[in-house]
């Protein structure tokens, strides 16, 4: 059995290697007779069908050496230009495609008839060519040259063709991509918005039920809301949905169907999702009144971290003795000489950021001199402070408002009928008291606590304010946030108003201001300030707030600088260009979202936190951070 499997194994073999070799055999034997006997033969026949006129060959020859090449034609078919763009434009619009069509094919006619001229014109030239003696290869020289520009310039009319081609595809091909993308991007949120709808619809069957009904079908659209909400969870779009979302959505088809079966009634329908609406938009203005009160009285409330370093510092001042309790420099305070600034604050790291950004950015600090004015509950925390971090070659000057005696005869506050501590402060109103708190000075720029100083301001001690009595930055360029017109705060309707004053004067900022305080005296602008608060208090002449107030006080009384003095904005607006903020002198976080609050904007915390040294032992113990 063994030797007769081994038998027909061999005999396989063989006939497998015949199978291979017979072949290999064959295709030797019939190439050995084609090289030796058919190449000769075919030379043979060649030569008899090629005989004829040795002139007529040498011309030929010559031809072949300087023989023209004419243009390539580039001919496109349809496929090969339909081909080409495949996979990009299968929803081209098919006018689109005929006026390119029809553009190309007209050229490629027009450029496929000058190369037919040319190639007629070398036709009737080569009889001459080749019958000319030494006169007639001159001229046969003259032709070639001509037949070289003919060449050139059908390639340019080719490459041009080409050009217009593409560039009319690739606009059409951009166009096309363009609206695709729109119409992605309009779509990405579409599942999300259908799942919310479905939500929607199921509630509004829900409350056609009783509200104790137990049937199959509530149970069945409880269910399914309750999926379908955890399905969505807080996705914006489509990628954010789970791979069950899709189920759960015809799940949820099926339900409703079954309830619109059950409710037929259209008008019953339309008329609860008119109330289910109604009642949303109740909601949605509930959470936004709450929202703005919430927001309103973060502002007004001193964060816990900033209340336990006042309170540390406060200790440690009444803990010195009086003669401890001096700051440096203080012989500078009346030097008309000096670059005086004021800033009337009870927050302790807002005076400090002012004048540690001031002082940073000074290129005289010995001619810096700061009148800090606070109120007798922060004052010992301020003092403190500077006692422990003076502020380099400048001098500090710290006083409290409780010891203006004078400032008691004009009730200034009393005419206030605001709830906002930021419109009852009297540090809010000082700023119309200048000359009263500082008679020896000639000039004084003041700050608000909540600004930053980027820049050297000493330049601003120069400026010609040809009578003026204030300089500040204009708020009237439409378009800005910080945008603001005269009717928006004052009442034009009173005759009073609109006798005096104009509705389309320029506005301008508190935050940094130089006031010339000798003009101050001679126009009596304490007193103006004070007749139109008076008036103010018995009409409704004016909103709340000095803003207003000093737009009537000062009116022509304004020079105006250049905005890149004083940025406004960055405590309520967080599209502020990070370029106009790093190119300010001064950048002002006016609003309610203060640096130092938590509700404070994080893009803009940096510029003010840089000018605190967190790591300081104080700031360490009451656990501020930047």
């Amino acid at each position: 059995m063994k030797q007769s499997h081994r038998w027909q194994r061999s005999l396989i073999l063989c006939l497998l290697s015949l199978s291979v070799v017979a072949p290999i055999v064959f295709v030797s034997r019939r190439l050995q007779v084609l090289t030796r006997d058919g190449r000769k033969e075919f030379l043979d026949e060649l030569s008899s069908v090629y005989r004829t006129d040795p002139l007529k060959l040498n011309a030929i020859e010559q031809e072949d050496r300087e023989e023209l090449e004419g243009p390539k034609q580039v001919v496109y078919k349809e496929n090969d230009f339909g081909s080409k763009f495949s996979d990009s434009s299968e929803n081209f619009d098919d006018s689109e495609d005929s006026r390119i069509e029809g553009s190309r094919n007209n050229l490629l006619e027009k450029n496929v008839s000058e190369i037919d001229h040319d190639e007629t014109q070398d036709q009737e030239a080569q009889p001459k060519e080749l019958c000319s003696t030494g006169r007639d290869q001159k001229k046969f020289n003259v032709t070639v040259m001509h037949n070289e520009n003919i060449k050139t310039h059908s390639q340019r009319n080719t490459d041009e063709i080409t050009k217009v081609t593409e560039k009319q595809s690739s606009s059409t091909l951009n166009q096309h991509h363009q609206i695709s993308r729109h119409q992605s991007r309009r779509a990405t949120n579409h599942t999300v918005m259908e799942i919310k709808d479905q939500i929607i619809r199921a509630r509004a069957y829900l409350g056609f039920a009783p509200p104790s009904s137990t049937s199959h079908l509530v149970k069945e659209l409880k269910l399914r809301i309750r999926e379908m909400e955890h399905a969505v969870g807080e996705a914006t779009k489509d990628s954010d949905l789970s791979r069950s979302a899709l189920q759960r959505m015809r799940h949820m088809e099926a339900s409703l169907s079954k309830a619109n079966r059950a409710f037929p009634d259209c008008i019953a329908m339309a008329a609860k999702l008119r109330a289910m609406h109604q009642n949303t938009e109740e909601q949605v203005r509930s959470q936004e009144h709450e929202v703005t009160y919430l927001v309103h009285l973060a502002a007004r409330t001193t964060p816990k971290g900033l209340h336990c370093l006042s309170m540390q510092l406060t200790s440690d001042y009444f803990a010195l003795r009086p003669e401890d309790r001096k700051l440096p420099n203080e012989n500078k305070i009346h030097d008309t000489e000096l670059h005086h600034y004021a800033v009337f604050s009870d927050n302790v790291l807002a005076c400090a950021v002012v004048v540690n950004s001031t002082v940073s950015n000074a290129k005289e600090q010995e001619k810096l001199v700061f009148h800090i004015v606070s109120n007798s509950l922060n004052f010992p925390a301020i003092s403190m402070w500077f006692l422990l971090n003076p502020p380099g070659k400048a001098a500090i000057h710290i006083q409290n408002i409780d010891n203006f005696e004078w400032l008691s005869k004009y009730n200034t506050l009393k005419e206030q009928n605001s709830s906002d501590p930021r419109y009852t402060s009297e540090l809010n109103y000082l700023r119309f008291y200048l000359p009263d708190i500082f008679p020896t000075l000639n000039k004084i720029l003041l700050l608000d606590h909540d600004v930053v100083v980027q820049q050297d301001l000493s330049t601003l001690w120069n400026i010609d304010m040809n009578g003026k009595v204030i300089a500040g930055v204009g708020t009237c360029q439409e378009g800005e946030t910080s945008f603001r017109k005269m009717d928006m705060f004052i009442n034009f309707s009173d005759p009073f108003i609109a006798k005096r004053f104009d509705v389309n004067a320029c506005t301008w900022a508190f935050g940094m201001n130089l006031f010339d305080l000798q003009q101050w005296k001679r126009h009596n602008l304490t007193g103006v300030y004070h007749k139109y608060l008076q008036r103010g208090s018995n009409m409704p002449l004016l909103n709340s707030g000095s803003l207003p107030l000093g737009w009537l006080t000062f009116y022509n009384k304004i020079m105006y600088l250049d905005r890149r003095w004083h940025i406004l904005g960055l405590g309520y607006d967080s599209g502020i260009d990070s370029n106009k903020i790093e190119q300010a002198a001064v950048i002002h976080y006016d609003g309610i979202r203060k640096p130092w609050l938590d509700i404070g904007m994080g893009r803009y915390k940096s510029y003010w936190s840089k000018f605190i040294k967190f790591d300081h032992s104080l700031l360490r113990r009451c656990n501020l951070q930047a």
